[in-house]
């Protein structure tokens, strides 16, 4: 999709008339500007809004500027604009230093890499400079209010429609960021849908294609009036069933083959089948047996995993949120560290940023050039000495906790600053203490956006990397903190794991890493003698990478064949009793394997 940039000035020609006057300089306008893509036009005002290109009270746009193509999924962009959505609210918008620019060069920086142009961004700290400027600033953002906040006429707002629209051209099997080609899988299982069927070879091809699972056939009449009552419980029950029930229906009047097979005699009548077999049958339009049944069937179908029945509180009730690394350093002292690289523009803007999202939080704070400062990391880890690279990699660390940050570096053109910050540490013989624990940090700053949770399970380089980095840092038998954050990151690539395989029953994590990083942590827990907190990070992962997964799978064979339920057990002293320990190592291991 081509990105555009909508320019609008605010004073409607007032401010090139007027500005030398009142201010002492010259001005060209009060710059709004939108961010345009696929038909929709994305601006900051009360809160995040959309329209029609063109369509707002402003009227039309004073110049249109392209800025480069994107072709990253719209669910994507949409996730990413969520991020935005909780910094650029309606109670944030501030004329001078939180506006609709700096929502529009956020948001561009994540599709194509770049700025905004500079003299738009800086027009507010330009009148600021005045004295005239400075005087008025209450007046003037509080007059302008009424029009940077305005809503959208109802008839320019894009209808869901238009979005599906979007969606449907933008969202291929494959798809580029910044020139770089990458294929993505589908994210959700596809949502079940009824099947209207009237021939028996229709019927019999959708019952084969549940013979391993269940299917329905609803018998129903078009001039069946109970029949009705039942169609909407279906529609919602197929669609909650997802790929895991087939439903099925058939409407007598134009199916009598189908019919007379079954031997059909009213409507409306319910048949049911499970692993190829007819099950049960019975007439009624009764919405509350007709959602018991189906249901019932689907947990035939699937039993219900053994580990939902087992009293391991800890496990099933701890957060999966990810663990973030938030501590700001003293900064000055930090990139004093960098030496003569501590002058480079993009740690002078990273620092800005870091300072300012410190102080006065993330609506203060617009994106420095993340593009830049991602090259001065790769460029870092050739120029700067082992002994100082810690500290490029804390500043980054700091930054990353902004999801806007994290997000970038999750979609950007062949990941190339996370992955080659991780081959680096991976790849050093003897990689510096300090180094590796901030990579580590790093590392679990990344899941501050969903956007990079995405890509770890999409994308074996990043896996594959992070799965090393854990394996290569739980060796370290002298820092007791850095195994405490290597369980910290494998805790959240666990916990990552864990809620789509609750949410939507597969594994997101391939089985080769989930083996990898179990046995890595039960080597670990095995020589562990020293740090409770590092006993209870690697249990905590263990629990969550064990728990509900496939009842016949490698992990579980390897928790059995390495005496998981032993290792975990010996440590219970070391834990002091914790019950995160005993129920993983008694419960989990001890009874579910």
């Amino acid at each position: 999709m081509d990105v555009q940039l909508y320019v609008y000035d605010l004073s409607k020609g007032m401010a090139r008339q007027m500005s030398r006057s009142f201010l002492g300089i010259q001005i060209d306008a009060v710059y709004h500007t939108a961010v345009v893509f696929g038909g929709i036009e994305y601006f900051f005002g009360a809160g995040v809004q959309t329209c029609y290109p063109g369509s707002t009270h402003h009227g039309a746009p004073m110049e249109i500027i392209p800025l480069g193509t994107t072709q990253l999924p719209l669910e994507v962009i949409l996730e990413y604009l969520e991020s935005l959505k909780e910094v650029y609210t309606a109670e944030s918008y501030d004329l001078f230093v939180h506006n609709c620019n700096n929502f529009s060069n956020d948001f561009v920086m994540f599709l194509v890499g770049r700025n905004i142009p500079e003299h738009i961004t800086s027009l507010p700290q330009t009148v600021l400079n005045t004295p005239f400027g400075q005087m008025l600033k209450p007046q003037l953002d509080s007059a302008m209010r009424s029009i940077t906040q305005a809503p959208v006429p109802p008839q320019a707002v894009p209808s869901s429609g238009s979005t599906k629209i979007s969606t449907a051209k933008s969202n291929g099997s494959t798809t580029m960021t910044n020139g770089a080609s990458k294929t993505r899988p589908a994210i959700h299982p596809p949502e079940g849908k009824v099947h209207n069927v009237s021939s028996p070879s229709e019927v019999d091809r959708l019952l084969r294609s549940a013979s391993n699972s269940c299917a329905v056939i609803f018998f129903t009449s078009s001039t069946c009036a109970p029949c009705k009552i039942a169609y909407p419980t279906y529609d919602e029950l197929a669609a909650e069933a997802g790929d895991r029930a087939v439903l099925i229906k058939v409407d007598i009047n134009n199916a009598h083959d189908v019919a007379q097979r079954y031997n059909i005699r009213a409507t409306p009548t319910f048949m049911t089948f499970l692993k190829g077999k007819k099950e049960d049958e019975w007439s009624g339009a009764n919405p509350s047996q007709l959602r018991g049944n189906v249901r019932l069937l689907i947990q035939a179908a699937f039993p219900p995993h053994p580990h939902t029945s087992l009293k391991i509180p800890s496990i099933q009730r701890s957060s999966v949120n990810p663990v973030i690394y938030t501590k700001v350093p003293p900064l000055d002292k930090l990139i004093t560290k960098l030496g003569d690289a501590g002058n480079d523009p993009s740690v002078s803007s990273i620092r800005r940023f870091i300072a300012l999202r410190n102080s006065e939080g993330a609506n203060e704070a617009p994106l420095p050039d993340l593009a830049a400062l991602g090259h001065f990391m790769q460029r870092a880890t050739t120029t700067l000495p082992q002994e100082c690279l810690f500290a490029a990699f804390d500043l980054l660390r700091v930054a990353l906790v902004d999801p806007r940050v994290s997000g970038y570096y999750a979609e950007e053109s062949q990941y190339a600053t996370i992955l080659t910050l991780l081959h680096h540490v991976i790849n050093i013989s003897t990689c510096p203490y300090n180094l590796r624990l901030v990579t580590l940090h790093v590392a679990c700053n990344l899941f501050s956006s969903p956007l990079a949770s995405r890509t770890v399970f999409e994308q074996r380089s990043w896996s594959s990397s992070l799965v090393q980095l854990v394996t290569s840092s739980l060796l370290d038998e002298v820092h007791s903190n850095v195994r405490v954050a290597a369980g910290t990151l494998a805790i959240n690539l666990a916990g990552a794991n864990h809620r789509v395989r609750m949410e939507e029953q597969r594994e997101a994590l391939v089985e080769s890493d989930q083996v990898e990083l179990a046995a890595s942590i039960l080597e670990a827990l095995e020589l562990e003698n020293d740090s409770k907190d590092a006993v209870k990070a690697l249990t905590q992962a263990l629990g969550l990478l064990v728990y509900c997964a496939p009842k016949d799978g490698e992990l579980v064979d390897l928790c059995k064949v390495m005496d998981a339920a032993g290792t975990v057990k010996g440590k219970e002293a070391l834990g002091e009793g914790d019950a995160l320990v005993r129920e993983v190592g008694r419960e989990l291991l001890g009874k579910g394997l």
